[in-house]
């Protein structure tokens, strides 16, 4: 039977991507936005707040998806608004899709938050897990939203019968515009400034970060995942971690992306600089290059979320994540890290994002 996908959240790293994916894979898409993903003209738009029901019912009236997958979030203020927020978010659009009874599985992205903490305690002395991160870890006993939008596809699955999948990327390295997790593209952006003002391209984070093994999420290698999940009988009904696959040190991996663009660099000084300080004053800096160089985007905020490539790199401990699960059931697609950065330079440069 023909698939046929609704990808919620498609303007994002992580929808987007995937919208994408499935489309070269030959599955009808349907991408839902509040600002639909217009870029592929193949993906089928949908326009729809998912805090209103009611007009969640009109947009997707006329669609039978076959597969869910959800990638958004909102953030807000403090946890207790994200739980309240982003579970209602879950709940809208899978009661919206309960009367046509097509669904068959329902995906959806959180993160390494699951294990870390919310971002009120993120990674905080006292809530730090043992590491590689594995998926058998008991949640966390705090508020967490993303605890909240699971059990929201639990129940929808317990009431509908659809099979469901969790995903767990480390951060995703991908190309959006006005993405609220970004790391890829704050670090191009904080790069392409310093080459501009002959900046030092200063390392941000913690001594534990610096030295520590890492890992991140490619996210062409999210979008496979998510498609393997859900097409395998095997990993149905199961959480999973995804990361590309290997692991890296930021003490190296910083001076390889400086040399990419030809900068100097200023490794681990025995101090934290967040890069939300450091980028504090630089809206007008970025203006002014994207004038000069005919730049797509003027606004240095839609581009770069120096706020949370902070969170990630200030954390206290190395975080990476465990993958056996995923490969014991048969997924081996890697991704090289470093290639992985390169890509998506090469990508905001050609669509003049970046100088």
């Amino acid at each position: 039977m023909k698939k046929v996908a609704l990808v919620v959240g498609a303007s994002g790293i992580a929808g987007s991507n995937l919208a994408d994916k499935l489309i070269s894979k030959g599955w009808e898409t349907y991408g839902l936005a509040r600002t639909p993903n217009t870029e592929n003209k193949e993906l089928k738009p949908i326009k729809a707040d998912l805090l209103d029901l009611e007009s969640l019912r009109v947009a997707i009236a006329d669609i039978r998806p076959t597969h869910v997958y959800i990638t958004t979030w909102m953030r807000n203020e403090t946890e207790a608004e994200n739980i309240r927020v982003n579970g209602l978010m879950v709940k809208n659009i899978l009661t919206a899709l309960s009367a046509g009874k097509s669904v068959e599985h329902v995906a959806l992205v959180t993160g390494l938050k699951h294990y870390l903490g919310p971002f009120e305690a993120y990674a905080k002395a006292g809530f730090l897990p043992e590491t590689p991160l594995r998926e058998e870890h008991p949640r966390l006993d705090l508020e967490n939203f993303y605890y909240a939008q699971e059990d929201e596809v639990y129940a929808a699955a317990k009431r509908d019968g659809f099979t469901w999948s969790i995903h767990r990327p480390h951060t995703v390295i991908g190309m959006a515009v006005g993405n609220a997790m970004n790391m890829g593209t704050t670090l191009a952006v904080y790069a392409s400034i310093c080459k501009e003002t002959r900046g030092k391209f200063t390392w941000p984070g913690s001594a534990a970060q610096w030295n520590g093994l890492s890992d991140v999420t490619d996210a062409g290698i999210l979008a496979e995942h998510l498609i393997w999940a859900s097409t395998t009988d095997a990993a149905k009904n199961e959480a999973f971690n995804i990361v590309n696959g290997d692991v890296f040190r930021w003490n190296r991996l910083w001076n390889r992306l400086a040399n990419y663009f030809d900068i100097e660099v200023i490794g681990f000084d025995g101090e934290v600089h967040p890069l939300e300080l450091e980028m504090a004053d630089d809206a007008e800096t970025w203006k002014r290059m994207a004038e000069k160089y005919q730049l797509k985007e003027q606004s240095l905020s839609l581009l770069a979320t120096a706020w949370h490539t902070d969170l990630d790199l200030g954390r206290p401990i190395e975080v990476m994540t465990d993958m056996s699960k995923s490969r014991k059931l048969g997924f081996t697609i890697y991704q090289d890290t470093e290639e992985a950065f390169y890509k998506l330079f090469k990508k905001l440069k050609a669509a003049h994002l970046i100088p």
